[in-house]
């Protein structure tokens, strides 16, 4: 992913007035490394039950606000986008509005994510998960990437459609 800058993010959420996102806490800009990211996801500093992710999406820059659900479960939990497993609290359920009016009625959608939304980081091997064991996989690197990439692009086609 190239670098971005606050301008860029904040016009692209497809599920935020625009008074919204003028009040979305951005992360640091400096410390990613963009080089490994598919994505680019935090929570807001200053209110945790907020978080967002920003991608490229059908050759566009496509920014989603997420709603961590309250609670969650105390067994070890798979990420839907990069399919790593988690222990107690590694993955939450994301929900997001859904854009335009479907979003304004009330619709949302939902999907479960590495609560620390570093996908990118455990699909490349950057990161590891608390939990010691994983599935084992033949996949290669780039397939992992493959997948993160396949898998968040149709959860943010829910979110848009």
């Amino acid at each position: 992913m190239d670098p971005l800058t606050a301008s860029e993010i904040r016009d692209s959420f497809v599920n935020c007035s625009k008074g919204e996102t003028t009040r979305i806490g951005l992360p640091d800009l400096d410390t990613p490394d963009w080089e490994h990211l598919d994505f680019i996801g935090w929570s807001d500093p200053a209110s945790p039950s907020r978080c967002y992710l920003v991608t490229r999406h059908d050759g566009r820059l496509v920014g989603v606000a997420l709603r961590p659900a309250s609670g969650g479960s105390r067994q070890a939990q798979m990420c839907k986008i990069c399919l790593t497993t988690h222990p107690s609290g590694g993955v939450s359920l994301m929900n997001a509005r859904k854009a335009g009016a479907a979003g304004r009625q009330g619709n949302s959608v939902g999907t479960y994510i590495c609560s620390d939304l570093a996908c990118s980081l455990y699909a490349r091997n950057k990161k590891s998960p608390s939990l010691g064991r994983q599935y084992r996989e033949d996949l290669d690197v780039d397939a992992k990437v493959d997948r993160v990439r396949t898998n968040l692009a149709a959860f943010v086609a829910r979110v848009e459609h």
